[in-house]
């Protein structure tokens, strides 16, 4: 009797013992699943982009001084999900994913400028104060940046509304968080931020007062451009820096559809050929050849359809319009990495992970699971 006690006692030990060491194997493999598809997929995806070449040393300089070269990222329509349409588990994988993914290029890349190209809000156009400032709190946690990186945001129409939605209250909430202005320069290159909702030319005060603040801004760099600054009209004029400005919005200047963009990332095949409505999908024509006449700008950046496309505008000035950064619009967002001097520039696209390709994973490592736990509880 008692050495049957001892051996069934052992046989309970050798169980217990086997039961421990499978349910430790089992939750190691569960927190590295986690791990790999919410952090280190990143870094792995993340750390292949490079940043463009750029010529540092301007063609027929006599001085042969090389420019000082400004590493930028650009991305848009972030659509942080508000209280009404917001559900949480949305919210919970989505901007997990936009943290990630922009922590991530911080960390790697060490951009010294980051541009957010309008839409930052899913909500803005009608989220009361309360929700507004537990939006913004949101946000500044997920796009949290080091001193030594600069964050500008320009303004979206989800962020205060379409034209018709659009009010002194709202854009003023706007630029009380994000410092809105029209105008950056930073190592001698010019950008020119331009909100495009007000872009509607029906002579609205918000549209008057903006259109009034380009116009001036315009006449500043268009005098800083020219060589001699002996016209009337620019003299006492205050001098900025030469370079032809780099101009950033939310919606794309005018353009029929996406019919001629190209990339994984353009468009689907069935949007592609839907004509887009003026001052609601694109600028107006007029809206958009006054800011071409305005400023001359050598690169245009855009956001707003969510989708890839380059355009050249008049036949000598391209226009980038940047994918959305977040799964919830697009499987395969990205962000665009530019080099950039005072006389020249080079664009680069950063993909991040596929959404379906993390969902593959945990389907896949579900059924090995599953599979595990039953050649385990077979024998048991």
């Amino acid at each position: 009797m008692p050495k049957y006690r001892l051996l069934s006692r052992t046989v309970n030990f050798f169980h217990f013992k086997r039961k421990n060491w499978f349910l430790l194997k089992f939750g190691f493999l569960v927190f590295a699943l986690i791990v790999f598809c919410e952090y280190i997929i990143y870094y792995l995806v993340i750390f292949q982009c490079r940043w463009p070449e750029v010529k540092t040393i301007a063609s027929g300089s006599k001085e042969q001084t090389p420019e000082p070269v400004l590493k930028v990222i650009f991305l848009a329509d972030t659509h942080l999900l508000g209280e009404v349409n917001g559900h949480w588990l949305d919210k919970l994988r989505r901007e997990w994913q936009m943290e990630r993914a922009f922590q991530t290029a911080l960390w790697l890349l060490q951009p010294e400028v980051a541009f957010i190209l309008g839409d930052v809000f899913d909500e803005g156009k009608w989220s009361s104060p309360e929700a507004w400032a537990a939006d913004v709190e949101r946000f500044q946690r997920i796009f949290r940046h080091p001193p030594h990186t600069q964050l500008i945001v320009v303004v979206g129409n989800h962020d205060i509304g379409f034209h018709y939605e659009m009010n002194t209250y709202k854009l003023q909430r706007f630029k009380k968080v994000f410092d809105f202005g029209e105008f950056f320069s930073i190592k001698g290159i010019n950008f020119v931020m331009v909100n495009s909702v007000a872009m509607e030319g029906d002579g609205c005060n918000i549209c008057s007062s903006m259109e009034a603040q380009l116009i001036k801004l315009s006449h500043l760099l268009n005098c800083s451009r020219q060589e001699n600054h002996s016209s009337p009209k620019c003299f006492g004029v205050q001098q900025l820096s030469a370079s032809a400005p780099i101009l950033l919005q939310h919606y794309p200047l005018y353009r029929r559809s996406d019919a001629e963009c190209t990339g994984e990332d353009s468009a689907p095949p069935e949007k592609k050929n839907i004509l887009f409505e003026e001052r609601y999908d694109v600028l107006s024509k007029e809206a958009s050849q006054k800011l071409l006449w305005w400023f001359q700008p050598r690169l245009i950046l855009s956001g707003h359809t969510h989708s890839a496309c380059e355009v050249l505008h008049d036949g000598k000035i391209p226009e980038i319009s940047v994918p959305s950064f977040s799964w919830r619009n697009r499987n395969n967002p990205s962000f665009i990495m530019g080099s950039i001097t005072s006389v020249d520039y080079s664009l680069s696209k950063c993909f991040l992970p596929l959404e379906h390709t993390v969902l593959t994973i945990y389907c896949t490592a579900g059924i090995l699971v599953a599979l595990l736990l039953l050649t385990h509880c077979q024998p048991l």
